[in-house]
């Protein structure tokens, strides 16, 4: 019972709540459209309404991008939402410098597109929808975050 309480010093319930949330939301998604709501696909098919390069207007951007822009706003006032209503209203800070949160983001986006979806994709749609490539990425994303997390274990004092 103490190792519960060392993970999870706040509760576990609500990222079972979360975890469900989000795992009906994308379940839903998929019984009455057909559609897969992976994020980076939502981050492509947004920047073809921008850039003109030949990546973003891909036909499987270009196609989708009506429905994934209101999909994308649907998760932005969601969490506003929230937020406003069960938050506690202040302002969330951080004490990581905004370059490395740019240089952070520019990894995660690169990593993403190079692994043809990010972390959360592959783990919450393409596992949901039994695709062997998202099953070697998730197995591939958990190894390495494993390892990553013994090496700083082992390193640090």
């Amino acid at each position: 019972m103490q190792l519960l309480q060392d993970l999870f010093p706040f509760g576990w319930q609500h990222y079972l709540l979360g975890g469900l949330i989000i795992g009906s939301g994308v379940a839903l998604l998929f019984v009455f459209t057909g559609l897969v709501g992976g994020m980076s696909t939502v981050f492509s098919s947004s920047w073809s309404f921008v850039l003109r390069t030949p990546f973003f207007h891909q036909v499987r951007f270009t196609s989708s991008r009506g429905w994934r822009l209101v999909y994308a706003t649907g998760l932005v006032l969601g969490a506003l939402v929230w937020w406003l209503l069960l938050g506690d209203g202040a302002p969330l800070r951080t004490e990581v410098p905004a370059g490395l949160l740019l240089l952070g983001g520019f990894f995660v986006g690169y990593g993403a597109r190079l692994g043809n979806g990010c972390t959360s994709g592959h783990g919450i749609c393409g596992l949901g929808s039994l695709q062997l490539p998202s099953l070697l990425a998730v197995l591939t994303f958990m190894g390495t975050a494993f390892l990553t997390a013994n090496l700083v274990a082992w390193w640090l004092p």
